[in-house]
């Protein structure tokens, strides 16, 4: 294992103890020290270390405090304790908190080396392991295209949900968002990234085979039951993510089954009476709104809420038109080779008519409108013809038509964009008596797109 460029942070506020730790480590590691977690909390938004060495007992910033600070800034850090005396509460709070271990004064140089060695390990193999997973997800799922702020921030919010496999994920967006890719995405950045990931579309099965589907089946089950009985996809996803498209379609017998798997873990077959467990994530996608299915009694609501731990919500192309142009030449460049043809690109025209265009479909029609051009276009830049679109489109959002009437005329001294911005997302959270959720639908936004631009303002 190469640990050379391994960077270790001692902080302690006994001088002493600081230049003991240098002088033992800094031949085999980079080695900082810091007298105050302040002072270390200050470095780390620059550069983290791999591993930090924190005393429990600093003046002003407490250990446990910055521990929290450390983890939140850079949850692969490790963070090894020390303590003055060995008191169980301190150190489990500690644990809890996310220490990889404590060491007690006075310092053992021998026995502390073995522990920095076995956690610089630690972090060696989760290296690896990311490296790994990058890999499967380099081979396995399409590229996530995207330049938006908000996509950034749902992929980013990904990387640190994945990590926690026991926690359901609903996903939500219009049809053709991508809601799969974002599925197999969590499942690769997962650590049951090696074991299958099964989907299911709830839409497409008859609503008296689903659970049957689902849970599998005992011998002589039902009429026309296999003999042998049949393995469900719960349980052909042991190991791994099942994932449930079109959720709500499930019926309301199969919603109290997967609530009890959800809850208990286990699941019987149909016609079985033994329960079985195994180990799986649940993953959902809808393009409903789940809640509103809730009250209008079709969808039950102890399962909305057990889905819906973690949720998702993929915004439409007309919530993030810098996305189109990159997601069209990605595609672009994806038919050029799947067909053999050479096309440089779109042309300007193209690009202003994709942009404008409302694209009901979403990424699929998109994706279905450059395939097209392809196969039938001639040239060396896709036109606007070549794709079916006109570069003249009706302004959209949301799929709401606004017309240009019902606008005030610019100016001629012009106007402070910015601060109509600023006016109208406030003007909005007053009205919904701070409820962001509803606010965003008054802006015609979707949530993750209403919280960044109210981040950026309130910034300002």
């Amino acid at each position: 294992m190469n640990i050379d460029k391994f960077t270790i942070h001692v902080v302690d506020d006994e001088e002493s103890i600081r230049k003991g730790l240098k002088a033992s480590f800094k031949q085999k590691y980079h080695v900082k020290t810091f007298a105050s977690a302040e002072s270390a909390l200050s470095e780390m938004v620059n550069r983290t270390p791999q591993l930090v060495l924190l005393d429990i007992g600093l003046p002003g910033m407490g250990g446990i405090e910055a521990l929290e600070k450390i983890k939140s800034i850079s949850p692969e850090t490790l963070v090894i304790m020390i303590t003055g005396y060995e008191d169980l509460n301190t150190v489990v709070t500690a644990i809890r908190a996310g220490a990889y271990d404590y060491i007690v004064k006075p310092l053992q140089i021998d026995a502390l080396r073995v522990t920095i060695e076995n956690a610089l390990k630690t972090v060696s193999m989760r290296k690896e392991i990311n490296n790994l997973q990058e890999l499967y997800l380099q081979e396995k799922v399409p590229c996530f295209v995207s330049k938006s702020a908000t996509v950034q921030e749902i992929m980013a919010y990904i990387d640190k949900i994945a990590r926690s496999p026991d926690a359901p994920v609903l996903i939500v967006g219009e049809s053709g968002t991508g809601k799969e890719i974002i599925a197999k995405t969590i499942h690769y950045k997962s650590p049951y990234y090696e074991g299958p990931f099964v989907p299911i579309n709830c839409s497409a099965i008859p609503r008296d085979l689903l659970e049957s589907e689902l849970f599998g089946y005992e011998k002589g089950a039902f009429s026309g039951a296999r003999s042998t009985g049949k393995r469900g996809l719960v349980e052909e996803a042991d190991g791994g993510t099942l994932f449930l498209d079109e959720i709500a379609d499930l019926s309301f017998e199969a919603q109290a089954k997967l609530l009890r798997f959800l809850e208990e873990g286990e699941f019987y077959k149909v016609g079985g009476t033994r329960p079985r467990k195994v180990s799986t994530r649940v993953v959902s996608a809808t393009n409903y709104n789940l809640m509103e299915q809730v009250e209008k009694g079709r969808f039950r609501e102890d399962l909305y809420f057990r889905l819906a731990v973690i949720k998702i919500e993929v915004p439409s192309l007309e919530e993030r038109k810098e996305d189109i142009v990159p997601i069209a030449n990605f595609f672009l460049n994806q038919f050029n080779t799947k067909y053999g043809k050479s096309f440089k690109g779109l042309s300007p025209a193209a690009e202003a008519a994709l942009k404008n265009h409302r694209w009901k479909g979403n990424v699929r029609e998109l994706k279905s409108a450059i395939e097209r051009a392809v196969l039938t276009a001639s040239g060396v830049l896709l036109e606007p013809h070549d794709l079916g679109i006109e570069s003249g489109c009706k302004f959209t959002s949301n799929s709401r038509s606004v017309k240009i009437g019902m606008f005030p005329r610019l100016p001629d001294s012009g106007i402070d964009l910015p601060a109509l911005e600023k006016h109208l997302i406030m003007e909005a959270l007053e009205r919904t008596s701070g409820n962001r959720v509803r606010a965003a639908e008054l802006l015609g936004l979707s949530y993750y797109t209403f919280r960044y631009r109210l981040r950026k303002i309130m910034s300002e």
